[in-house]
């Protein structure tokens, strides 16, 4: 398989929004680990990538699986490489990583008066819960986890299938996929899970209680590892990226003035509910097919800096909202306005995150712990006899 560095591309920006999205999840009603005061207004940019955002990178990361696939001499060769590309991170993270989230909560909300390191200790790898935090957690990280389990769930039907069945499947995703299907039938499916499986349902994390987040990202993973052996697909995404753009403009303005009217908590009337709830299905399904048609057509070329910055979008992703919520603590007392706090936070997380990468990388035991390659060996060569 080609490099889509479209997707590449895709996979960037969608993180970069990720950073934005978690500090402005400090500002809004939204239940998160530490709050700051913010304007009433705030939820509503935040609704611009709440439906899609998520549902994109396990696109992304089903495409990527797929090319990782065709590179791997064997099956179980291409599970172990992801065990450990995406466990050991995993492991590293809870351990030492997202700590900080749950004392600052704990601190901010509960006034849990420990330090840092009497919570680590004592406090963390408790496996139960304090104040109804549970520890030890994976917070944003869950992403990780839910990767992991849909790509070893895959690697498993990919092995009890024959070949020719395998084949035979592919050949129906381009067929069903190719026309105007690939635009209705994720749609139609997103509705179905928003309004009649799941109505009014929120996502858990908890990976064995979220049928919610399963209906929605396992296929989405599926679909775009069909997709990266699926040139007629990705033909209709970009044949209809810009239609789909418009709708994706149209169900975020009808979202938008519905939590524009009843923000926060407000209960709309009936049956506002059911059109909020399908203007963010219709949103999520339109923006990511408008999304990889654009960049499919208009981004699909190399830069010198896209190798670093697809290789820092895993530590950035790891260290991220820790810096957040750590800094937004630390804020609390100074009782600034919510602009000031706005600035602050987003040039902390991104200075803390690019320091976090730039160290990471150059110190060769930490690199698998923040999901980068380990360095490859260099082999002294031996000079030839005659010159020796």
């Amino acid at each position: 398989m080609d490099r889509h560095y479209g997707l590449d591309w895709l996979r960037i920006g969608a993180f970069a929004l990720l950073i934005f999205y978690h500090v402005g999840m400090v500002f809004v009603p939204w239940a998160y680990h530490v709050k700051l005061p913010g304007p009433d207004w705030a939820t509503v940019p935040m609704l611009a990538t709440n439906p899609w955002r998520l549902s994109l990178l396990f696109v992304v990361s089903g495409y990527a699986s797929r090319a990782l696939l065709t590179r791997s001499p064997a099956l179980g060769a291409f599970a172990r490489s992801r065990s450990a590309r995406l466990l050991i991170p995993l492991a590293f993270g809870m351990a030492v990583v997202v700590p900080p989230q749950p004392w600052a909560e704990l601190a901010s909300k509960f006034g849990y008066a420990g330090s840092y390191w009497t919570f680590w200790t004592h406090d963390y790898f408790i496996f139960s819960s304090l104040h109804g935090v549970p520890m030890p957690t994976w917070n944003h990280l869950w992403f990780v986890a839910y990767l992991w389990a849909y790509t070893m769930a895959l690697a498993l039907a990919l092995a009890a299938v024959p070949a020719r069945v395998r084949d035979a499947g592919q050949r129906g995703f381009d067929r069903l996929f190719g026309g105007p299907a690939v635009l209705v039938l994720p749609l139609a499916w997103l509705l179905v899970v928003d309004l009649w499986l799941f109505p009014g349902g929120q996502e858990t994390h908890g990976l064995f209680d979220d049928g919610l987040a399963h209906a929605t990202y396992l296929p989405a993973f599926l679909f775009g590892f069909g997709l990266a052996a699926a040139p007629g697909v990705l033909a209709a995404l970009v044949r209809w990226w810009k239609p789909m753009a418009a709708l994706a403009v149209l169900s975020y303005a009808v979202a938008a003035g519905i939590e524009w009217h009843w923000p926060g908590d407000a209960i709309p009337p009936y049956p506002v509910g059911h059109i909020f709830s399908a203007a963010r299905a219709v949103q999520g399904w339109s923006s990511i097919a408008a999304l990889i048609g654009f960049v499919d057509r208009h981004w699909n070329h190399d830069h010198r800096w896209r190798q670093m910055l697809t290789e820092a979008v895993f530590p950035f992703y790891l260290i991220h909202q820790t810096i957040i919520v750590v800094v937004a603590w630390l804020l609390t007392p100074a009782g600034l306005g919510a602009g000031a706090n706005f600035a602050i936070l987003v040039a902390a997380t991104v200075a803390g995150c690019w320091a976090f990468y730039l160290i990471g990388r150059s110190i060769a035991p930490l690199r698998p712990l923040i999901g980068l390659r380990a360095r490859a060996r260099v082999r002294p060569v031996s000079p030839d006899p005659a010159v020796a």
